[in-house]
């Protein structure tokens, strides 16, 4: 298991179109990818799970990846979700 912390910077946070964007990012990592907010988890291949934690502007957001190239791929996730833009 890989992790980091990314802070959302998106004006909108991960609402709909942001959100629905990762999803679709995610699902073509291989193995399990989570998103903890505040203690709270969810699975980022799944848009309600991602949804319910109600990530806004400057949360602190920790990336977690299980599975294969887990460094690499946690990387790549905290970018992505850096350079986020409704």
């Amino acid at each position: 298991m890989a992790e980091k912390k990314v802070i959302v910077l998106n004006e909108t946070g991960l609402h709909a179109r942001p959100a629905a964007a990762l999803v679709q990012f995610v699902k073509g990592i291989p193995g399990e990818v989570e998103l903890e907010k505040e203690g709270k988890v969810a699975n980022a291949k799944s848009i309600f799970s991602v949804m319910s934690l109600g990530i806004s502007k400057n949360t602190e957001v920790i990336v977690r990846v299980t599975g294969e190239d887990e460094e690499e791929n946690v990387d790549k996730v905290v970018e992505f979700i850096s350079n986020l833009t409704d």
